[in-house]
């Protein structure tokens, strides 16, 4: 299996020019680096035995130059570098959104799913920025001091060589069997306590309100620890390979000292050139010192990015059986035919289950918690696939159809339906782009919302807020609803529209919604008693405590 690091530059291939401008403007910043110190250490020695001026100028605007142009380069490297980086961020979220898109129906963890589409995402622009570039530069500005320093100083030159092996192979080596432990862990804690974040900020109430709250904080704290000391160990082996640079930056440059000298002595090395020689590793070190930092974030950006990759690899949870076909013409009948289906690594949840769904029939499907309705919502708008029997379309198996084209024809107002953080219009819209105002008019109106529309200030351009949160349990519920209706789909499941209502309003709206869905397949799963006189059909769904009961038909 090809491993994280070959498919991020799998997936980089596209910005390579990007990435080797920025790598060879970061060499070259390198390099300017280390031609200022070797230059001012020449120039100070040969400054000493008063020359005349006329033979400074030429290493006086060298220096210049070089503090002049490693500025610029350093720059020049940051920009290029890191909007390299962002283009292959971008490539990388869509990748990850592709996979994140198939398997979001399939109750994944939300705190998780955004931690990896987030977090270790990010870390793709980290490995580019803080470790690929790095280390090309000083590979190329290393070999370079080393190439130059080996012209004088053949001996200096092979201790630098050895150094510089030893500080960007060996201490990150070391770096990675004293933290693979820790780095192995990191990224998996961060999804599990992002993942529990999220659920118990989500249920607070209802933990609060059971006594329930306690296991579930003292479950995080201990996420939490552990995520400390991983990420301890981490930071020690980091602070540890660090000073090791250190050691080995004072050893080479003890090293060139004593063999420049005894160079000088032997006559073999001009004694100017001396402090040239001694200080070019002490610049060429300086380069290194980012490369502790990118030993550490390597290690984490692989656990990271295997995290990434495989939400993008994710399999079809769906996926079309051949032959794939298209969708049939209307009018639809919708069949369900002995269906047995449960989630992953769940029990059943339904057995044997029959539904006949011809154009404009309308059922009503009610049940306690747990006993299938939501499950029964999935298999009609097929986010999930049954485990036996089958779904048929005007005679057509969904197996063979494509989900997306599943779903322009049967629409779903989940249970948990979103609300964007935009304007009451634009979450709408998002059922309809081109619906008319007569349209979003008729079915605000439907969920018996339009006369609290109309007495905003602003309209339909009134802001929601993150979630939803500038409305009530209510209103969020009948504008999810509104853009059900909205939608306009032959088929249409509801999936508990009246949630959050009170009775006298849950009975309304229910009324108003039957009569806007006239004419339309309608499947209403609820657990309330209201408008079932007005259906085709009432299923009530045994509980999955009572296994003995008969399946519903």
């Amino acid at each position: 299996m090809t491993g994280p690091m070959t498919r991020l530059l799998s997936v980089a291939r596209p910005e390579a020019g990007r990435l080797a401008i920025a790598a060879l403007a970061g060499a070259a910043a390198s390099a300017c680096g280390i031609g200022l110190m070797a230059t001012s250490a020449w120039l100070i020695s040969r400054a000493s035995q008063q020359p005349p001026v006329m033979l400074l100028t030429v290493a006086i605007v060298m220096v210049r130059g070089f503090s002049i142009f490693r500025g610029l380069l350093r720059y020049g490297e940051r920009l290029a570098g890191h909007d390299a980086a962002l283009r292959v961020l971008g490539l990388l979220r869509v990748r990850s959104y592709l996979g994140l898109e198939r398997v979001a129906p399939r109750r994944h963890a939300a705190g998780d799913s955004l931690s990896r589409y987030a977090s270790d995402v990010d870390t793709g622009l980290d490995v580019l920025v803080r470790v690929m570039l790095p280390y090309a530069a000083t590979g190329v500005a290393g070999a370079a001091a080393v190439t130059l320093t080996a012209m004088f100083a053949p001996g200096v030159g092979l201790v630098l060589a050895l150094g510089l092996l030893g500080v960007c192979i060996g201490v990150p080596a070391l770096h990675q069997m004293l933290a693979h432990r820790a780095e192995r862990h990191i990224a998996p804690l961060r999804g599990e306590l992002a993942a529990g974040v999220v659920d118990l900020w989500r249920g607070l109430p209802e933990l609060v309100a059971y006594n329930a709250a306690g296991p579930r904080l003292r479950r995080l704290d201990d996420v939490d620890r552990r995520l400390g000391r991983a990420t301890a160990r981490s930071s020690l082996s980091a602070g540890l390979t660090g000073s090791l640079i250190v050691v080995v930056t004072g050893a080479v440059v003890w090293a060139a000292l004593t063999l420049g000298t005894a160079a000088v002595n032997h006559g073999t090395l001009d004694g100017v050139l001396l402090a040239a020689v001694v200080l070019t590793p002490l610049a060429v070190f300086e380069t290194t010192i980012g490369l502790p930092a990118a030993a550490a974030q390597l290690g984490h950006a692989r656990a990271a990015l295997r995290r990434v990759f495989a939400m993008a690899d994710a399999a079809d949870p769906t996926p079309v059986t051949p032959p794939r076909s298209a969708v049939p013409p209307g009018p639809y009948h919708l069949r369900v035919q002995n269906v047995t289906a449960g989630w992953d690594g769940e029990p059943d949840v339904l057995r044997n289950l029959s539904l006949d769904l011809p154009p404009g029939r309308r059922v009503a499907v009610i049940g306690p918690s747990g006993s299938g309705k939501s499950t029964l919502a999935a298999l009609l708008v097929r986010f999930l696939d049954p485990v036996s029997g089958r779904i048929t379309l005007n005679g057509t198996p969904l197996t063979q159809l494509d989900g997306d084209d599943v779903r322009t024809v049967v629409g779903l107002m989940s249970d948990d339906a979103y609300c964007f953080d935009a304007t009451l219009a634009a979450n709408l819209r998002v059922a309809r782009r081109d619906a008319t105002p007569s349209h979003v008019r008729a079915a605000l109106a439907a969920a018996g919302l339009l006369d609290w529309v109309d007495s905003l200030p602003l309209g339909l351009a009134t802001p929601v807020g993150e979630h939803g949160a500038r409305l009530s349990g209510g209103q969020r519920r009948r504008l999810a609803l509104a853009r059900a209706l909205l939608a306009d789909t032959p088929i249409l499941i509801l999936d508990e529209p009246t949630e959050h209502l009170d009775d006298e309003l849950a009975a309304a709206v229910t009324d108003e919604v039957l009569k806007a869905t006239h004419g339309r397949t309608l499947v209403l799963v609820t657990h309330r008693p209201f408008g079932l006189d007005q259906v085709d059909e009432v299923i009530r769904m045994p509980s999955r405590l009572d296994r003995s009961a008969p399946p519903p038909s």
